[in-house]
């Protein structure tokens, strides 16, 4: 490649010209007195000197080699990265949403009241849950609230001594560490050879010190526990309740009603399941489903309907509080309930079907190279491993991964879950094409064969990427934080 076309990857106070400016404006403001000595600038602060053109260039730039759903197939097992469509964009983006303050009294919020209203009656629809809550941030935000209700409501029982959570090794990690924060014991089981829940092991870790039971369904290797019905019921004899982490609900959503398996409590992510990707740690939306005998502890405000007018209530005795300041990310639910006035019932199943689909056709064309760690249908995402030839010449999984980068994929999710040896987990969601799949599936296929000629090449990848490979052990003991 010609020097010149080469992309300047230098910071914008790198590239800075003094005296250089996009846009000049005359201050009118008189300097604030009020400020002491001791915390007053000695010398104007470094900001980048740049023109305006060369501030678009610069983002323009960078935009171009950063990886998006909107650029490329994102293939994260666990993440759920689908496409986010336009439409959403457009009504988070409606004056009255967007620009409504959210101190607002509920007089001139009807509007979003009635969405949030609505989105929680929808959500009760979908999960065979009694009542919502959408003020968490995320989904490891929802399971801080759904413990805390789990808490309140065996304090109020006198059922204190109830401290232990029991969470199944094919979790999502998120679980153990929520338990942990909120004081409980953290019971680890192993997965069976099938990789779902034994019951015969789980009855002998249940008892009356037993909060909660957290299931992750479908679980880390993409399975459905198939016996959750038996596993709610086991839980409920040693008054436990029973927790669904519903991360992975969008192999359900419109085929499986969690209330209707014996989940007590569960959690979905509206950015993830409800076409809001997450990428880049945000934005996110949670929300906390329960039954009937939880309802009176689920956060406050939550928005009533009385006489045609939507009103914000605090008057909730027995409620944990507020876990939010406002009502979560109203722009994500925004963008979430969208979505799901686009889709009739029989679209939503036509959702989780598409998704079971595409992780299958997936598995099944990868797994003769690339094995798959669980002989079973999966449902939204493929749990695969490296070729034995490959890790026989020292590859790893990290090495396919970066190899990917330099074909414009974006890497599966690595290394996840923890109890699969070098795992790869594939998750392509509904809205990817055949097309779409076969190239990544032949640019594995490839990389196998590129790893068995030469590994040194998979080793020293990515080749084309403005970073290459970084020495990760410095970078964990010495890392550069700021310029």
């Amino acid at each position: 490649m010609n020097d010149i076309m080469k992309l300047d990857n230098r910071l914008s106070v790198e590239r800075s010209d003094p005296g250089r400016r996009a846009v000049r404006f005359n201050n009118l403001l008189k300097a604030k007195e009020a400020i002491p000595a001791g915390l007053a600038r000695k010398a104007p602060p470094k900001l980048p000197e740049l023109s305006e053109l060369d501030v678009v260039r610069h983002y323009t730039g960078l935009s171009k080699i950063n990886f998006s759903v909107d650029t490329h197939f994102y293939p994260l097992g666990s993440c759920t990265m689908k496409y986010n469509p336009k439409i959403n964009e457009e009504a988070a983006a409606l004056e009255g949403f967007a620009n409504l303050h959210p101190l607002a009294h509920d007089k001139t919020s009807q509007g979003t009241l009635e969405m949030l209203y609505d989105l929680e009656k929808r959500l009760c629809a979908l999960c065979a849950m009694d009542a919502f809550t959408l003020q968490p941030a995320a989904g490891a935000h929802s399971e801080f609230t759904g413990l805390l209700i789990a808490k309140a409501y065996f304090a109020k029982r006198g059922e204190n001594q109830r401290v232990d959570i029991i969470c199944p090794d094919s979790a999502h990690g998120t679980n153990p560490a929520t338990a942990s924060m909120l004081g409980f014991n953290t019971i680890n089981i192993k997965s069976g050879p099938d990789g779902r829940v034994d019951p015969a092991d789980l009855k002998a870790h249940l008892g009356d010190r037993t909060a909660v039971l957290m299931l992750t369904v479908p679980n880390t290797l993409g399975i459905f526990e198939s016996r959750i019905e038996e596993i709610a019921e086991m839980a409920h004899k040693a008054g436990a309740l029973v927790y669904m982490d519903g991360a992975n609900f969008n192999a359900l959503i419109g085929i499986v009603k969690p209330g209707d398996l014996g989940v007590d409590i569960m959690h979905i992510n509206a950015h993830k399941t409800f076409s809001t990707p997450h990428g880049g740690g945000g934005p996110g939306a949670g929300g906390i489903g329960v039954k009937r005998r939880l309802e009176e502890f689920l956060p406050v405000p939550r928005v009533k309907l009385e006489g045609g007018t939507y009103r914000t209530d605090f008057c909730c005795p027995d409620s944990i509080g507020k876990v939010k300041a406002f009502f979560g990310n109203v722009g994500v639910l925004t963008r979430a309930y969208a979505y799901l006035l686009m889709h009739s019932k029989k679209e939503l199943a036509q959702i989780a079907e598409n998704a079971i689909l595409n992780a299958n056709y997936m598995k099944s064309r990868l797994q003769s190279i690339y094995p798959a760690h669980s002989g079973d249908y999966c449902m939204h995402e493929c749990v695969l491993t490296p070729p034995a030839a490959l890790a026989a010449k020292g590859l790893k999984t990290l090495d396919i991964a970066k190899r990917l980068l330099d074909y414009g994929f974006h890497a599966p999710t690595i290394y996840f879950p923890l109890i699969v040896h070098e795992a790869i987990m594939i998750e392509p969601t509904e809205t990817e094409s055949r097309e779409t799949m076969d190239s990544f599936v032949d640019t594995m296929l490839k990389i196998n064969d590129e790893g068995a000629a030469d590994p040194q090449l998979l080793k020293d990848a990515p080749h084309t990427m403005p970073v290459k490979r970084l020495d990760e052990v410095q970078a964990a003991r010495q890392p550069n934080l700021r310029w």
